[in-house]
């Protein structure tokens, strides 16, 4: 079966999860807090080094392995929305950095000296209007100067670097509407520390689900000009590269998270026991775990059609847009037959069905939304007119 794939991968992080019950992110969940020891035991077991190759102290794998890995996570009941970024992000990096960027970053990010959890890129007037952002980067000799806002920036108090994407021309000076964003790797140890901590401010946002949403500010920040990635003016391409990796490896944890709702729901309506018989006996109980179950199924075969595309270096954007459509739709279709199943209990903390319902509903806003995909599809697969 495709779910055997990667079994030893699997296999090895379930046992990592279990150290890590549902009362463990429970405590969390209540005080809005970090899971700290959660993420350094997946840094110590090299797991979030993955991606990074094995000549800078990684494993080198796939992204079809970092799929298993987050899936896993997932599947076990805990969260990996607290160090996926690491994984997606990475390859901004790996593939268009420097040698001298990969060996001044790459050996700490993978023995978790460092931790390269935030991605700057969505601000507050454009959203997913990326080509409409107005952070801007100006190059003053050996530094540039970032001024502006981001916002839905996960992590950022939990990082030590961070990906930004910032406008190096202006708008309205650029020939393609593409060209004119510069990807800048931010340190954001010194950053906090720069101009007596004023040249950049975070500040927490406080969401329905504890994934460490924050906004940023920044004023006259001063990056080294050594720490461009890539090519000036070509930064948006840059980012649309990682984009597909995102998708498919969100797609992985949406299934992750329907898996487990559906073992969750099948075992209670097994054990439940209501007018002398177990609740999974009726039908209107069995059938959407059932669908859910198939929708999960169904959704998985193109993740792994879309992470096989990747890793043999196929265009993909079209599969992984689809996979990620799919599966949180099939999470999201498993969670509420969960939280039905469960009845009331479905609402009490204990069972941990109610963090979870409000963990996997997220993905279909983020880091996507279902419209967008469906945009997507309808121009760039069928032909049809652009509606945006």
């Amino acid at each position: 079966m495709l779910q055997e794939e990667y079994s030893d991968i699997r296999a090895a992080v379930r046992q990592l999860c279990q150290e890590f019950p549902g009362s463990y992110w429970r405590e969390l969940d209540r005080e809005r807090a970090y899971p700290t020891a959660f993420v350094k035991a997946l840094t110590d077991a090299g797991w979030l080094a993955c991606f990074v190759p094995e000549a800078y102290g990684g494993s080198g794998l796939p992204l079809s392995a970092g799929a298993a890995i987050l899936e896993e996570i997932q599947k076990s009941g805990c969260n990996a929305s607290a160090c996926h970024a690491q994984m997606y992000t990475m390859g901004t990096l790996l593939k268009h950095g420097s040698d001298a960027q990969k060996e001044k970053w790459l050996p700490d990010i993978a023995s978790g000296a460092l931790r390269l959890q935030a991605f700057g890129v969505t601000e507050p007037t454009s959203g997913t209007d990326t080509l409409s952002l107005r952070t801007s980067a100006r190059r003053d000799g050996d530094y540039y100067r970032v001024s502006g806002q981001k916002v839905w920036t996960s992590r950022a108090e939990h990082s030590d670097l961070m990906v930004l994407l910032a406008r190096t021309t202006p708008k309205e000076a650029v020939a393609r509407k593409g060209e004119g964003l510069s990807v800048l790797l931010v340190d954001l140890r010194e950053a906090r520390q720069q101009n007596g901590g004023k040249a950049m401010e975070i500040r927490p946002l406080r969401t329905m689900m504890n994934h460490s949403s924050t906004e940023i500010f920044f004023d006259d920040l001063k990056v080294p000009a050594e720490n461009l990635i890539g090519e000036e003016g070509k930064g948006f391409r840059y980012i649309l590269d990682g984009m597909n990796a995102e998708r498919i490896l969100i797609a992985a944890e949406c299934i992750g998270d329907a898996r487990w709702f559906i073992e969750k729901s099948s075992a209670y309506a097994g054990e439940r026991q209501v007018f002398g018989r177990p609740i999974g006996q009726n039908q209107g109980v069995q059938f959407p775990i059932a669908r859910a179950y198939a929708q999960t199924e169904a959704a998985n075969l193109m993740v792994r059609k879309a992470a096989g595309m990747f890793d043999s270096g196929q265009r993909c954007g079209a599969e992984a847009n689809m996979a990620k459509l799919l599966a949180s739709e099939a999470a999201w279709a498993a969670a509420e037959a969960c939280i039905q199943t469960h009845g009331g209990f479905g609402f009490a903390e204990e069972y941990d069905v109610e963090r979870k319902f409000r963990e996997t509903r997220l993905y279909q806003v983020a880091p996507i939304s279902t419209n967008l995909i469906l945009s997507y599809i309808a121009e760039h697969v069928l032909g049809l007119p652009r509606s945006y």
